[in-house]
């Protein structure tokens, strides 16, 4: 397993699957791209990638975990298993603005190639399906649900204007916030109301006057949904919903109390009722793998990329979080031209069937093939992943 010809032996056959594989792997990409999908609506972009991996021979298991739009896909046998972690859902209005049609196809691609090695490296290939990262997580349903409880390390590359390993990521948790109060008419007898669209402009105020002494790097954004539908009538309910992102987990908790308290504040002075309830799962803030990062950065550069370390560096936020607080996790940026266009806009949507990207989908699918080729081939990492694994199994048996 530590043989230089057993491991440039699987490099090359990796990067031959996936290069076999190109026309299908760009038409994928470019098929997600024109049918953008959002978050647990991906119907049709999780049968695009699921049909592909079964004729591949890929053993598929469709609606995991109870969501009916992820999906796992392996292929091997070996005790090593590493997952492929494919996005594909998509932003509402602007489509696939934040280049996870890129992202998907570059995972399956990955999948290819090193189900090509699987036998001779011993390894599983695990292709999860992971919907709505742009809302409620399904990384982190996953995770909670045992999907990954055999997994030695979860990879993926992540689309963006350019090359990057290393990079941290915001915890991010998302509230529903609803205030009824009591409709009336707003000239007859408005003080018989309770003005709900009070109540959410106060939250609103209150949170905006709390950001001073926010800690840095806390934020907090919020968008009203609903607040009355007729203006001669007193509004008797208005929904909102609540981000909160700081740079740890830790620091999330913090601050949620604080929002808690602006929240409640409003109702008190409305007289209106509050009701709190979480959207999705809270996302951990992202801690990548020293030795996968090391290993992608070295693959990259040899497809003639050179990454941008971005290590002390924090981006937004990703579920992907929430698996590298369990396990190894890399997930690096794949360059391609934008014409300075940033991520959830439409212009970087513009650019996620162009020729750049075609290209990235196929260099992060070689660059994640070969970074698992280089961790299976490492007998002291494969241990140290396979150890880990063995631990978290050890402490899921132990009674508490």
């Amino acid at each position: 397993m530590t043989s230089t010809p057993t491991r440039d032996h699987a490099r090359a056959t990796a990067a031959d699957a996936v290069r076999d594989h190109r026309q299908t792997l760009v038409a994928l990409s470019h098929s997600l791209h024109a049918e953008p999908e959002t978050a647990m609506c991906e119907h049709k972009s999780a049968a695009k990638i699921t049909a592909l991996a079964e004729a591949a021979g890929f053993q598929v298991t469709r609606g995991v975990a109870g969501l009916p739009t992820a999906f796992t896909a392996t292929c091997g046998s070996g005790e090593l298993v590493l997952a492929l972690c494919a996005e594909y859902d998509a932003l509402p209005g602007i489509g696939h603005a934040c280049g996870h049609n890129v992202n998907g196809a570059a995972s399956v691609g990955a999948a290819l190639g090193l189900a090509a090695v699987a036998d001779l490296l011993g390894i599983t290939v695990k292709l999860i399906g992971t919907p709505a990262e742009e809302d409620i997580g399904g990384k982190a349903l996953l995770l909670d649900a045992g999907v990954f409880d055999d997994v030695a390390a979860a990879l993926m590359a992540h689309a963006a204007p350019e090359d990057s390993v290393g990079a941290s990521s915001m915890a991010i948790g998302a509230w529903d916030v609803v205030y009824r109060g009591r409709p009336a008419h707003a000239a007859l007898a408005p003080w018989e109301g309770v003005n709900a669209l009070d109540a959410v402009t106060l939250a609103h105020t209150a949170v905006g006057l709390l950001r001073q002494q926010l800690p840095p790097g806390t934020l907090v954004h919020d968008v009203v949904l609903e607040a009355g539908h007729a203006v001669n009538v007193i509004p008797g309910t208005a929904r909102a919903r609540y981000e909160l992102r700081a740079r740890t987990a830790e620091d999330l908790a913090r601050v949620r109390h604080r929002v808690r308290n602006c929240l409640d504040a409003a109702a008190l002075a409305t007289g209106a009722e509050l009701e709190v309830s979480r959207h999705g799962a809270d996302f951990a803030d992202l801690r990548q793998d020293e030795f996968l990062t090391a290993a992608y950065t070295r693959a990259a550069r040899a497809l003639g990329r050179d990454p941008v370390d971005r290590r002390g560096d924090v981006m937004a936020s990703t579920d992907m979080g929430n698996i590298s607080h369990i396990l190894p996790t890399l997930h690096p940026t794949i360059g391609y031209d934008t014409e300075g266009a940033l991520h959830h806009t439409a212009r970087f949507a513009r650019y996620g069937d162009s020729p750049g990207a075609d290209i990235a989908v196929i260099d992060a699918a070689i660059a994640l093939a070969h970074v698992g080729v280089e961790l299976a081939t490492d007998a002291t990492q494969r241990r140290r992943c396979l150890g880990l694994l063995a631990a978290r199994r050890a402490a899921t048996a132990s009674p508490a």
